[in-house]
């Protein structure tokens, strides 16, 4: 059950990062998430392997003021936390990033704003992707984020039957070429458009896909196509978006209206077609009894469990910058590791679950119905 992933330095590793990160910072204590824990997400590329998602910027969870938010970004990054994912559609995530990167190079210096890895995604609606088009998209998240290179573009596309998403990432790779994005990798594709765009000549270091203990469809056929071609696993709703937590065992059913972001919303229609809601609570009853033997919580063993799949280099943590907060919390993830055993009482507990590949459709489908 061990990720196949290697655990690498960065071009400012070990003991350098952490002097980076803590530079002219007003607190010099430990940081929870050591730089050894990084992982290569392709290419030598390494990041964080709890990239903090800034999602819940898009609306839906709570009002979260800009300023608050900016400003809790020093407390992640201080926590080790190096790595932020968004997208040009997450609401103010990017001006927010932008804001934060000038504060810190205002505040700690160049090193230390080098020292932060920003993932952004470019989604576009389809239709004509001319070198202008891309050019365009591209100049504004470079704007947005106050950088001259975006780290990594990561490209989403709805439209399988229109076939122009070949063309968007043949300009992305030339202004790869061109210094103005890093590297490329996608979101949401399933394997055959992934394998496409292989064969088209394309590099792409990563495909971010959903991935719990609940969906476990990247490990049917996606996994094959990624170990060919060198290609990393970035996920998301490892945690249901809060469902799977000590909050909801023994739980009755909570119905719409019981839930309060669309995280959980959305969430629970996967868990309902997973299942039910009798089959998760023996999932979450199984996952608090393994926490237990280790001494952590329910989160960190279900988060565990994907971090040590196979080509997964990070598990993206959704935060509600400054309304809730679980740094501490997320990075005991590293404290232990799961056993034969813990597999065992976890793998027991989805016993009878729905398949999901065959009623939802590969990684990705259910954006495309």
């Amino acid at each position: 059950m061990r990720a196949d992933v290697a655990i690498v330095s960065t071009a400012v590793t070990g003991n350098s990062l952490s002097q980076a990160l803590t530079a002219n910072s007003p607190d010099h204590r430990s940081m929870p998430i050591s730089a050894d824990n990084r992982r290569e997400l392709g290419d030598g590329f390494s990041i964080c392997p709890l990239p903090v998602g800034l999602w819940q910027l898009s609306g839906g969870h709570g009002r979260i003021d800009n300023e608050t938010a900016t400003e809790s970004l020093f407390d992640y990054l201080d926590d080790g936390y190096t790595t932020l994912d968004m997208a040009d559609h997450y609401g103010p995530a990017e001006e927010i990033y932008g804001e934060f990167r000038r504060r810190l190079r205002e505040r700690r210096g160049e090193q230390a704003a080098g020292a932060v890895q920003a993932m952004t995604k470019w989604c576009p609606s389809p239709g004509p992707m001319g070198r202008d088009v891309v050019e365009q998209a591209v100049g504004v998240s470079l704007k947005r984020m106050d950088v001259d290179c975006l780290d990594v573009l990561q490209f989403h596309w709805w439209d399988y039957d229109d076939p122009r998403y070949l063309d968007a990432l043949g300009h992305m790779a030339d202004m790869q070429a061109e210094g103005r994005i890093g590297h490329l990798a996608l979101t949401n594709f399933d394997s055959v458009h992934l394998a496409r765009i292989v064969e088209a000549g394309i590099r792409v270091i990563s495909n971010q896909v959903q991935y719990s203990l609940v969906d476990r469809r990247p490990e049917r056929e996606q996994l094959a196509v990624c170990r060919e071609h060198d290609i990393r696993f970035l996920t998301y709703g490892t945690l249901c978006g809060g469902l799977i937590s000590e909050q909801y065992i023994g739980s009755d059913e909570p119905t719409p209206t019981d839930l309060e972001t669309n995280s959980k919303k959305k969430y629970k229609r996967m868990i309902d077609a997973w299942g039910g809601w009798e089959l998760f609570q023996r999932l979450l009853s199984s996952l608090s009894a393994v926490a237990e033997r280790h001494g952590v919580g329910l989160a960190n063993v279900a988060t565990r469990a994907i971090l040590d799949q196979d080509h997964v280099s990070g598990v993206i943590v959704g935060c509600r910058l400054g309304l809730s907060e679980h740094r501490s919390e997320n990075a005991r993830v590293f404290d232990f590791t799961l056993d034969e055993q813990d597999w065992a009482v976890i793998d027991g507990a989805t016993d009878g679950h729905h398949d999901l590949l065959a009623s939802i459709g590969d990684c990705g489908d259910e954006y495309r119905e």
